[in-house]
């Protein structure tokens, strides 16, 4: 690969998305008003369904509290994890069935309901209460890396797979074919000038919108942004693969259109898949939006570091590399 030839493209390429003030300018309002909107909607009181982490199996007879109606039982794993989204407000209870204890946030309306429930049916002897303390992490703020790496999506699936269908029906990539120009240079040159952008967008609408609402970060912002950076590398990757043989624009926003909504419902962007059917969970593990929000989620709220969203890391990591080569390989000029 020339270097020369590289930096040429990706000026290039950097200067015709620049000139566009439309399109940058929607890139840029777009999720503020999202995120400004959903922060007004959702300033209300706590939701009336409650949300009960249980960790372990029962010793004996399962509890009756098991039984209350309008109750989400989740099963969970990591205990520790569990009792700092109940910190968080995010869970309203966390009971261990096997050591028979709970855990409460003393500032928590929910936290307050629910225990009254579980003594009410358990007796006071029946569990020992652990009291845990954190502030409140709002809907907003919950919901603020999913609309942010959707707005990623989007940018990277059109602004990358539609492009390149363009230039395709407008005969710039065989005016291309006829200079020195590799495959391989155009496809990463088209790669690194959607990725500084995007970054930089997303870095300026974060900072714009925590101005005015206060988002909580509990992990690192260099974690961040390498997460950012790989889920951003392997969204662009799969707009290249379904832009590597298209000619017509109408079918390529079909297909684009085929990709980002399902993407965009069972990604967790607005709703946590926390207690659906296990297959449809399974399901979203195919998107490459899944595993970025999945880490950001967790680095901006349970300040998780680099080792507790590494398999989140590797998939994102895989998915840019098995993307880059099958559009690599199927890239066609003409």
């Amino acid at each position: 690969m020339r270097l020369r030839r590289f930096i040429a493209l990706w000026a290039a390429r950097n200067r015709e998305f620049l000139r566009d003030r439309a399109a940058l300018g929607w890139n840029v309002i777009f999720p503020v008003l999202v995120v400004a909107g959903l922060a007004f909607a959702f300033t209300g009181g706590p939701a009336d369904l409650y949300k009960v982490g249980v960790f372990g199996a029962p010793g004996g007879e399962p509890p009756a509290f098991l039984e209350t109606r309008y109750v989400d039982f989740i099963p969970v794993d990591d205990l520790g994890r569990a009792i700092t989204r109940v910190e968080r407000h995010q869970l309203a209870m966390v009971v261990d069935l096997h050591a028979r204890r709970y855990w409460v946030n003393d500032t928590s309306p929910q936290g307050y309901m629910a225990e009254r429930v579980l003594l009410g049916g358990e007796g006071e002897g029946g569990f020992v209460r652990e009291a845990v303390s954190g502030q409140q992490i709002r809907y907003v703020d919950w919901v603020v890396p999913g609309v942010l790496a959707m707005n990623m999506m989007f940018s990277a699936l059109y602004g990358v797979g539609y492009v390149v269908v363009r230039y395709r029906k407008n005969g710039v990539l065989k005016r291309l074919r006829a200079t020195p120009l590799t495959a391989f240079e155009f496809l990463t040159a088209q790669v690194a000038s959607r990725l500084w952008l995007l970054l930089a967008v997303t870095a300026f609408v974060y900072v714009g919108t925590d101005l005015f609402l206060g988002f909580p970060m509990y992990g690192a912002y260099f974690d961040l942004l390498l997460v950012a950076t790989l889920g951003a590398i392997s969204m662009i990757s799969l707009g290249l693969v379904i832009a590597s043989r298209l000619a017509s624009e109408e079918l390529a926003e079909g297909l684009l259109n085929l990709i980002s909504w399902p993407m965009i419902f069972l990604s967790g962007v607005w709703f946590s898949l926390e207690g659906a059917h296990p297959a449809l969970q399974q399901f979203a593990l195919i998107f490459p939006l899944t595993h970025l929000i999945d880490a950001a989620r967790a680095i901006m709220i349970d300040g998780a570091g680099l080792v507790e969203v590494a398999p989140q890391l590797v998939v994102l990591t895989v998915m840019s590399a098995v993307f880059l080569a099958i559009g690599s390989y199927l890239f066609r000029w003409e």
